[in-house]
């Protein structure tokens, strides 16, 4: 892979990051001692007088409601981390299961791509 198409895809990467962390940070906490773990903010019901139980039952079902959409993205950005570590070591765009490169068009679609189109699940 030449280096411009290697800094383009790293760029990629990096943006993707960025827009992941912002999304997580609207409604979860990292984990100071883990990189890769975010929480999902548990509501404060019960904790402020103006608070109903009707309002902090919503609260409850938001919460709930947010614990599979947190994972999802916290796996797609332990995904690109694992990525820009690889850029980093210089094994990026190996294919973990045949240690093949992964296709350029695979990874410009999906620059966290661990694996070619053969080996793809």
């Amino acid at each position: 892979m030449d280096k411009e198409t290697l800094e383009e895809l790293k760029q990629k990467l990096e943006n993707e990051k960025r827009k992941l962390e912002g999304e997580l940070g609207n409604f979860a906490e990292k984990n100071p001692k883990n990189k890769d773990d975010w929480k999902v903010k548990f509501p404060k019901y019960g904790e402020e007088a103006h608070i109903d139980e009707t309002e902090s039952q919503e609260e409850v079902e938001e919460y709930l409601n947010l614990l599979p959409v947190e994972e999802h993205l916290e796996i797609r950005l332990r995904d690109i981390n694992a990525a820009l570590e690889k850029i980093k070591t210089g094994v990026y765009g190996i294919c973990e299961e045949d240690k093949h490169e992964i296709e350029i068009t695979r990874l410009k679609v999906n620059p966290e791509a661990r694996f070619c189109l053969k080996h793809s699940k």
